[in-house]
């Protein structure tokens, strides 16, 4: 009896995984894939295989963890983050080769570690993200960065469903950021309006100066 072959959309279906990543594991041969046509298909005893045998990447796990405010990292909130994902990348068996951080609004696009994590993805230095929550990596646009890292054969983990509960304490922090960031391309810094602006949000928020 011939083995039953599978599409790369079923495939990866199976898998938990998309098409993309399917697609670059099959291109790397951490996948056994016959062409029919034009057309890969998957053995079903390779999805039993990675299925049984976990990640066909070997665990390479990289932690990113984000916290919005100076205070939040003087207070432990980063460290105690990084402790938690090493827990469960431990619990799973992942080989951790990396830590990165970012004291930055999940707004911010041009965070240093956010950069030097998707460069380390580029260079196919590890295999597995792993980020507490889903808006630890962006607040806004989480999909469009999964896309991303899945192009490089990275799957991206948030370990925790749902919101923290500084959800929504951060998300005012990020709205602040981005009204003084708006007063200071109208006004400009040096200016007395944008200091202004500037107490006066922080006056809203509680936040002293």
């Amino acid at each position: 009896m011939e083995e039953r072959l599978y599409k790369v959309s079923e495939a990866a279906k199976r898998l938990g995984i998309s098409r993309v990543t399917l697609r670059s594991w099959i291109r790397q041969g951490k996948i056994a894939a016959k062409r029919v046509g034009k057309l890969w298909m998957i053995p079903e005893g390779e999805i039993i295989r990675i299925l049984g045998g976990g990640s066909p990447e070997g665990g390479r796990a990289v932690i990113y963890a984000r916290v919005s405010s100076r205070k939040q990292e003087i207070d432990g909130d980063l460290e105690r983050q990084v402790e938690r994902l090493r827990l469960y990348a431990s619990a799973r068996g992942y080989k951790v080769v990396g830590v990165v951080t970012d004291v930055a609004s999940g707004l911010n696009e041009d965070r240093e570690g956010l950069e030097r994590v998707m460069e380390m993805a580029k260079a196919k230095q590890f295999d597995i993200l792993l980020v507490e929550f889903r808006d630890r990596l962006a607040r806004f646009g989480f999909e469009y960065l999964r896309r991303y890292f899945e192009a490089f054969g990275v799957r991206v983990e948030a370990v925790e469903e749902g919101e923290e509960k500084s959800y929504m304490e951060e998300l005012v922090e990020d709205f602040a950021s981005i009204i003084t960031s708006f007063a200071a391309e109208i006004y400009g810094k040096r200016s007395r309006k944008f200091q202004e602006v500037k107490r006066y949000v922080r006056n809203v928020i509680g936040e002293n100066d």
